[in-house]
């Protein structure tokens, strides 16, 4: 998978990239992640990438052509057809919230593109005419798009085969399941009074498999119980639910 990340911090993604399993992808080249200076695309000498917001208004704003041609610098290695087929992706508010359904599609394209705004803003001709994707973390504001576009790269790549040492372990993740996961316990057993249950040491993984299923099932009645209306429920998982008081809701109401 390949990452193209138009910024105007650069030096914002250094040690992001650098640790634990993402920093291994990108050393094996697994992961590609190619970090774009914006400013390097402003054609004034001290390469100004902002300015007054037209009408007025507090705040600097980006300016398009930057931004644009940064973006078409970055992507000039691939041919038209290529290029038809990588989302650029643009963070605001604004945009459709970030869900693991979204990344699982995200992550099926050849590279993505991820345009960093900062300041009040960025012009509009850029999410209009250049983005053709807006994506929101949520329904907060950040003082840039760089945190973002961690994230997403982060949770990109952990689909991409080889960064995780076993896909089991994406697959069975929350959300990724369609449910929250399951406690989880390690050694030692018992802490501080508080004990690891006594399911989990018996040996019996039916019984264990079974009872991971029906935790997972009720941390998300009560946690998130949204999530139980699009997930693959089996017949015994709908009547593990009633017995917590769940009822399943007909999609035709």
């Amino acid at each position: 998978m390949r990452f193209h990340i138009l910024t105007l911090f650069p030096a914002a993604f250094r040690d992001h990239l650098e640790y634990s399993m993402l920093g291994r992808a990108v050393k094996s080249g697994i992961v590609s992640i190619d970090v774009t200076d914006i400013r390097d695309y402003a054609h004034d000498p001290h390469h100004t990438a902002d300015d007054y917001q037209f009408g007025g208004g507090h705040g600097m704003i980006m300016k398009p052509d930057p931004v644009f041609e940064a973006t078409e610098a970055s992507l000039s290695k691939y041919t038209e057809a290529e290029r038809t087929e990588i989302p650029i992706i643009f963070f605001t508010p604004q945009g459709e919230k970030l869900t693991q359904k979204i990344v699982e599609e995200l992550a099926q394209a050849p590279a993505l593109t991820m345009i960093c705004a900062h300041y009040a803003g960025i012009d509009n001709r850029v999410p209009e005419f250049l983005a053709t994707r807006e994506i929101s973390l949520g329904d907060f504001v950040l003082t840039g798009g760089e945190l973002p576009a961690m994230a997403l790269i982060d949770a990109v790549s952990r689909l991409v085969p080889g960064v995780i040492g076993s896909m089991e372990n994406v697959t069975e993740d929350s959300i990724s399941s369609g449910l929250l996961q399951h406690p989880l316990y390690t050694r030692p057993a018992e802490y501080r009074g508080m004990e690891t249950p006594e399911i989990l040491l018996s040996g019996h993984h039916s019984n264990i498999e079974r009872w991971r299923r029906e935790q997972s099932l009720q941390r998300t009645l009560e946690r998130r119980p949204d999530l139980l209306l699009t997930a693959e429920l089996s017949a015994t998982d709908l009547e593990y639910l009633k017995t917590l008081g769940y009822e399943q809701v007909n999609e035709t109401e």
